[in-house]
């Protein structure tokens, strides 16, 4: 089964739509690309599966057959690109689709059986401003980025793999990566901030701790920036707010300890203070910002999903719960 939120409807009125995915197993992601028109499904059964999502109705347009083990997660590119979808899987690879026609897709790249040594658990698209590239993380404890050689409309030609810095990025495994905005921090209210676009990700793992990263141009390697301590288990899932410009950087991180975290940086070089938005008592697996950055959707193992939304006060309060 399935469960989409329409992304236009009022956050406390918000409905949700329960349908048949019609897959055979588990499963694992369920995204909207970047428009909400479409939703790509991915399961332990190996297919990626493809809806039209027109208000309360879905239709299935398309399977894309390809990997041989469990999928673990899809992520659609930015339609400036044309209508790209990676995948990740158990398999240890990555496939990026390319629609070629209405409802017809065709694997454009198919990482090389050395890109990770391990499961491939998560893969994240960067901003738009950055061009085309594709972060993954692999449970043989390393990051690496796949890089488009030009930013044009086409997800064929040329990729490249850079591991510089990431190759035991969290030793015992990791488990998410996500991008920070494309906007360096503070270019919308400050004139003295970088207008220029800066690559950087988080990433979680099974050592128990989230990482943030930082690109150095000079040298094209990846550096860590800070290690941000507190989980007392795995840390399943991480991801990097949206901020449209304004000085504060945020990340979320949520993991086997049953804790979530944001964490906030005031600008950029100041220290990165912890807040705990709740402790749900069971792991938690999953976690979404909205387009705006201010509210946050957690998945747990009690099969729910609940949103939300901080206060003046820098405090957590849950806006809704979907079950």
């Amino acid at each position: 089964m399935a469960a989409v939120m329409a992304p236009s409807a009022p956050v406390e009125s918000t409905p949700s739509v329960a349908f048949d995915s019609g897959h055979a197993d588990m499963v694992h992601d369920a995204q909207p690309d970047y428009y909400g028109k479409r939703l790509a499904t991915c399961s332990s059964d190996s297919i990626i599966k493809l809806f039209d999502v027109r208000g309360d109705s879905q239709q299935h347009i398309a399977d894309l057959f390809g990997h041989t083990g469990p999928v673990w997660q899809v992520c659609w590119a930015h339609p400036k690109f044309g209508t790209l979808l990676a995948s990740c899987s158990f398999d240890r690879t990555v496939i990026i689709w390319k629609e070629t026609a209405a409802n017809v897709w065709e694997k454009v790249y198919v990482s090389p059986p050395t890109l990770h040594e391990s499961s491939i658990n998560s893969i994240s698209f960067a901003p738009h401003e950055l061009g085309l590239h594709l972060a993954c993380a692999s449970s043989d404890g390393s990051l690496s980025v796949l890089s488009h050689s030009s930013s044009g409309n086409s997800g064929s030609g040329e990729w490249t793999i850079n591991k510089q810095g990431l190759e035991k990025a969290h030793p015992i495994g990791c488990t998410a990566v996500s991008w920070a905005p494309g906007a360096a921090p503070g270019a919308l209210v400050s004139s003295q901030a970088s207008g220029s676009p800066q690559r950087r990700l988080v990433s979680s793992g099974c050592d128990n701790t989230v990482k943030i990263w930082a690109f150095i141009e000079a040298s094209k390697q990846w550096r860590v920036e800070k290690v941000l301590e507190g989980h007392t288990d795995w840390v399943r899932d991480c991801a990097w707010a949206p901020n449209a410009g304004l000085p504060m950087s945020t990340v979320a991180s949520c993991g086997q300890d049953g804790v979530v975290f944001v964490w906030t940086q005031d600008e950029t070089g100041a220290e990165w203070k912890q807040h705990l938005l709740h402790d749900f008592k069971v792991p938690v697996w999953r976690l979404s910002w909205s387009a705006t950055g201010n509210i946050l959707a957690v998945s747990d193992a009690n099969h729910q999903v609940s949103l939300w939304k901080e206060q003046l006060d820098e405090s957590w309060i849950q806006i809704q719960t979907v079950q």
